[in-house]
């Protein structure tokens, strides 16, 4: 089973050299762009941070692409900021790991359940990738502050044995191979946020679109061993996704009692999320995300959902070489 996964390869150097600058520009007399904040600001930074590792460590990590609160973000955090702090990076990189995931049965889900799996991401050259979070692919433009790139995914789908007593009825939404055309955009080093779009198409399963824009940029207590991140993100699909995960057609609605809905293209869903990585070595680290999503437009008035908020939190421990 497929698990999302950081690729912190070379965060030692890029938290080292973003903690530089910051530094650099206040000697300089200069404003710098990112302040690390009052004391009650740092006191805030740190309750988040304790929050959000306190929720880790009992779960956490979602299936690669198949619908998770998790921001679209998430499965790729840090990336383009390593390459931009450290352009010179090894031809090949490879990180293996194990992880929990604590998430929705399915999306609209007020019930959870928990999964473990394998995490994996193995890069080369910054141009082609392998990672349960990404998927499979290759960054066929890019730049120092951007990337774009082309992967092919998978996504689970949903089966109605997932929460019998909810989906009986409404038949299996089936697993598929994904097609993903992404790009990344960081600011600058002085200001280090990251922009994300991601446009996914199902080749069966829903047979749908969807489109995800997200933002994130480091935290202020980003060191050389502990580095986090926090950002928003949108969803939009197009109908047959919309209809596929929250419609209800006439055969449905008589075998399962539901009233029947047609769900329409739209705004999907909005979010934020917190991704955490702690380096135990300098092969050895840990990392934790965690997520709150809120189902809206014509999702949020499906007759399936138990729930328009959902959450996530996943943790894995991961040997990079």
């Amino acid at each position: 089973m497929p698990f999302a996964t950081r690729s912190p390869r070379s965060a030692l150097t890029w938290a080292a050299a973003y903690k530089t600058t910051i530094t650099t520009s206040q000697n300089q007399g200069r404003r710098p762009q990112i302040r690390f904040g009052a004391r009650a600001a740092r006191q805030s930074s740190i309750a988040v941070a304790a929050t959000a590792c306190a929720l880790a460590a009992f779960a956490p990590r979602a299936h690669a692409q198949t619908p998770s609160p998790l921001g679209e973000w998430q499965y790729s955090a840090g990336i383009p900021l390593e390459k931009l702090y450290q352009p010179d990076r090894p031809n090949f990189e490879a990180r293996l790991g194990i992880g929990s995931t604590f998430e929705p049965r399915y999306d609209g889900s007020d019930r959870y359940h928990m999964m473990a799996g394998p995490s994996i991401d193995l890069r080369y050259k910054d141009i082609l990738f392998g990672s349960t979070g990404e998927g499979f692919g290759v960054n066929f433009l890019q730049g120092p502050n951007w990337r774009m790139s082309v992967a092919a995914a998978y996504d689970l789908g949903r089966r109605g044995h997932d929460d019998p007593s909810r989906l009986n009825g409404l038949g299996n939404i089936n697993p598929a191979p994904l097609m993903k055309i992404a790009g990344e955009y960081v600011v600058s080093k002085d200001f280090p946020l990251v922009v994300r779009a991601a446009f996914t198409r199902s080749f069966g399963g829903s047979n749908g679109w969807t489109a995800d824009l997200g933002t994130y940029m480091p935290l202020p207590g980003s060191s050389k061993t502990f580095y986090w991140f926090a950002g928003p993100s949108v969803t939009f699909a197009d109908s047959n996704y919309m209809q596929s995960w929250f419609g209800v057609n006439g055969q449905q609605a008589a075998a399962s009692g539901y009233r029947q809905y047609e769900a329409s293209a739209g705004l999907k869903s909005a979010g934020f999320g917190i991704t955490m990585v702690y380096f135990v070595n300098k092969h050895w680290f840990m990392s934790a995300d965690g997520a709150i999503k809120r189902l809206l437009g014509s999702a949020a008035h499906s007759p399936i959902i138990q729930t328009k908020t959902e959450g996530v939190c996943d943790l894995s421990i991961n040997y990079q070489f």
